[in-house]
């Protein structure tokens, strides 16, 4: 049985174009799984500008006057101008000041008295 070399070159042409097609198949599944993902990634993305948005301007009213002057004035904390502001003052007995209690400084000790508390924690 004779090979010709024109039957071998065109069996391994064959053999190379299947591997060659099998490897387009594989980048081809490759490259529809990184687009789902890169489409995933870029939702998430926009989902954390939008909030990034509205926290921005959340804090934009929270450091606006019109929040400043609507929590000043919401369950009667303070007043607008031209009103009164009347605070309701306990009846009863006054708590009385605490005096001041003074502290003395101790004598002046001995050295021996000094090392002996140092070392044992009581006087002699």
């Amino acid at each position: 049985m004779k090979f010709k070399w024109r039957n071998i070159l065109f069996v391994l042409g064959m053999f190379l174009m299947v591997v060659l097609l099998m490897d387009f198949s594989r980048r081809m599944d490759e490259l529809d799984r990184l687009t789902t993902q890169l489409e995933s990634v870029q939702a998430e993305a926009t989902a954390v500008m939008e909030t990034q948005v509205g926290l921005m301007t959340q804090v934009a009213y929270a450091t606006s006057d019109a929040a400043v002057e609507e929590w000043a004035y919401e369950d009667g904390k303070w007043v607008r101008s031209g009103e009164s502001l009347v605070e309701i003052v306990p009846a009863g007995n006054a708590a009385p000041t605490a005096e001041p209690t003074t502290v003395t400084q101790p004598g002046e000790q001995p050295n021996w008295r000094i090392w002996w508390e140092l070392f044992f924690g009581d006087q002699p």
